[in-house]
């Protein structure tokens, strides 16, 4: 069985340690706000949905200290490109002084409940994300994914994965290809770890292989998971997505996000103004404990990057399925309620 990525117990957080998958399962025990902050910059835990109920936990343990907003604006900072990071600090942070008058005991029973609820919201977003997915796969199809938008990057079930999980309950056939992707390997590591696991037919490729397996193989569609949707449908996500939804739009490949609402972000009118991750050069100049590169040579290292919105075909959320042109779209599902899933 897949292991949980998030367990709450005795007050404390516990993390699946995903830097040591797939060959080793092991928690990570977090006891304060600051340690849940150390283990999203480490990554061990990764994935938008996942951090942000991360982080949730870690300011229901805050709430009992008297640093509250410091250890929120340390969450804050541990990851800039996850927008769901910013969104569960928030809500946390309007729960917390909305409660400012009431003893301490009683304002952390209420963080701690919405932590909780904040965890149990996201699977069933993801499985509302997933049937809506599926529908757009065939009866027995072929799909590329990169990165891991799975049960791992999330509270459960997972995003792009909830999708193919949802076509397999329907009865559909789904063979994937993961992407392996470079540098940390988490679609090798994780996604293929996962899918295996939950019995799917998996094979993992290079990142610089899904072009050529496009021109190859029919690919019914490749789906993806994001970090932070724009207001114009811009999308960030892990390294390499970009590249991947240029080769899909070249073979005509269905190119789709599945991500739920609290990714989007409409202070960011466009891809541009979405902050990017920089990490450090070792993670390319290593690879699997070991080096590849001398420490003299320089390293360019984004973390994510952007796919324009004109290469998305349409954006799976927990509402139904959006399609181009995307502002409007976006604007009304935010703010108005359901939209129609059209193929």
């Amino acid at each position: 069985m897949l292991p949980e990525t998030l367990k709450w117990k005795n007050n404390k957080l516990f993390l699946l340690d995903q830097r040591d998958l797939p060959f080793n399962v092991r928690y990570a025990e977090c006891g304060s706000a600051e340690d849940v902050a150390r283990a999203i910059r480490n990554m061990t835990v990764r994935g938008a949905p996942a951090i942000g109920a991360a982080a949730a936990y870690g300011l229901a343990m805050a709430a009992a200290s008297e640093d509250f907003e410091e250890s929120a604006e340390t969450l804050l900072a541990s990851r800039p490109t996850d927008v769901n990071l910013s969104w569960a600090v928030e809500r946390m942070r309007r729960l917390y002084h909305a409660n400012a008058g009431m003893p301490r005991d009683q304002i952390c029973r209420i963080m701690e409940a919405e932590a909780v609820k904040i965890h149990k919201e996201d699977i069933e977003i993801n499985r509302k994300i997933g049937s809506f997915g599926q529908a757009l796969l065939p009866e027995n199809g072929t799909v590329i994914t990169h990165c891991n938008a799975g049960a791992l990057a999330t509270a459960g079930y997972g995003t792009a994965l909830g999708v193919f999980r949802a076509a397999s309950e329907a009865g559909k056939k789904i063979k994937i290809y993961a992407d392996e992707t470079r540098p940390r390997l988490q679609g090798a590591r994780l996604t293929a770890f996962e899918l295996f696991a939950d019995g799917f037919d998996v094979t993992v490729i290079t990142d610089s292989m899904a072009a050529f397996l496009m021109s190859r193989r029919k690919i019914d569609a490749v789906v993806t998971g994001a970090d932070r949707i724009a207001a114009n449908g811009d999308t960030a996500n892990k390294i390499g997505t970009y590249s991947l939804a240029v080769a899909a739009r070249f073979h005509g490949v269905p190119f789709y996000i599945a991500a739920p609402l609290s990714t989007f972000d409409i202070k960011c009118a466009s891809g541009a103004d979405i902050p990017i991750e920089y990490r450090d050069g070792s993670e390319v100049r290593g690879l699997c404990g070991t080096r590849v590169l001398p420490d003299e040579i320089e390293v360019w290292n984004p973390s994510f990057d952007v796919t324009p919105a004109d290469l998305i075909t349409g954006i799976i959320t927990e509402r139904g399925v959006i399609r181009p042109p995307f502002a409007g779209s976006i604007r009304e599902l935010l703010t108005e309620g359901a939209v129609t899933d059209e193929k």
